[in-house]
């Protein structure tokens, strides 16, 4: 008995998800990217205009630049995660070994009797 074998011809074409992970990179640089130039701009705000306490308004617009590209890139990963799941499900069918059912041609005599 051969473990493993294979129907063939039963093979899904790629869809969506090698379209999604394709972009996964981009999406990642992106999704760091974002809170990066947010940051900067905190920093570059608080330094051309008064602030009461530019450390603590630095510090907020960090906290919040955080926030945002664990967010975003969790979002990216769980996406990536999701493709992966697809890919592998559309992946080669595969035969499934046979199990006789002992009252495959007749119903068992005390099936129906329970009323």
């Amino acid at each position: 008995m051969r473990l493993f074998r294979k129907l063939h011809g039963r093979v899904a074409p790629p869809g969506l998800e090698w379209k999604l992970l394709k972009a996964v990179p981009p999406a990642i640089l992106l999704s760091l990217a974002l809170p990066a130039a947010i940051a900067f701009g905190g920093r570059v705000y608080s330094a051309s205009t008064p602030v009461e306490n530019p450390a603590k308004f630095v510090m907020s617009i960090d906290i919040f630049a955080w926030s945002i590209a664990a967010t975003l890139v969790t979002a990216v990963i769980t996406v990536a995660i999701g493709c992966i799941v697809v890919w592998i499900m559309k992946g080669p069918a595969y035969v499934a070994d046979s199990y006789p059912l002992p009252h495959a041609s007749r119903p068992a005599a005390d099936a129906g009797d329970e009323g």
